[in-house]
């Protein structure tokens, strides 16, 4: 098993749009095999390579008893949409009704470059997007009303699990630009 720590909000790596996957090799299959041991473990519907610091296009997802992987996905989305319950690994004990359409149609590659097509709804259809927003630099969060938002941002700042915000580090020339 190869379970490696989940990067939580506040990483700069969950902002950053992940690369696409060029080589299909050991290393992309180690990738997946983190992954799936990672998102098993820690009981996730699914997990992006960037919520554990790789930035590459690639997830994997674990819905009604299928576990499955996509890599560089591209999403069809059907045009019905439904708001439910969506959490996040990377963001510890927040649960809030976010949007997702209910219909999705996946199309990418298996770690072994081989094309194919995820199809689903509900759940799957709900874990595919987030994923891919993942990918994106996305996080649920993002999808959600102001109101919810700043309710879910309190829950973060509340949690116990260490969030914390992003340290901005300030130049040591600051006061000589743009002054005179």
């Amino acid at each position: 098993m190869s379970v490696t720590p989940i990067r939580l909000f506040g990483d700069p790596v969950l902002r950053t749009p992940a690369e696409p996957v060029v080589d299909f090799d050991a290393e992309l299959r180690r990738l997946v095999t983190d992954l799936t041991d990672t998102m098993l473990d820690a009981g996730g519907a699914g997990l992006a390579a960037p919520q554990l610091g790789v930035g590459l296009r690639v997830f994997t997802y674990h819905v009604d008893g299928v576990i499955g992987h996509l890599v560089n996905p591209d999403l069809s989305l059907g045009d019905e949409q439904e708001s439910e319950l969506e959490g996040c690994l990377s963001i510890p004990g927040v649960h809030v009704e976010t949007p997702r359409a209910v219909q999705v149609v996946a199309r990418g590659w298996t770690m072994h470059g081989e094309p194919v097509t995820v199809e689903g709804t509900y759940l799957l259809a709900r874990a595919v997007q987030h994923e891919t927003d993942h990918l994106d630099g996305i996080l649920f969060i993002d999808r959600l009303d102001p109101e919810q938002r700043r309710e879910a941002m309190r829950l973060i700042r509340e949690a116990d699990w260490g969030a914390t915000p992003p340290v901005v580090r300030t130049s040591p020339h600051a006061g000589a630009f743009g002054r005179r």
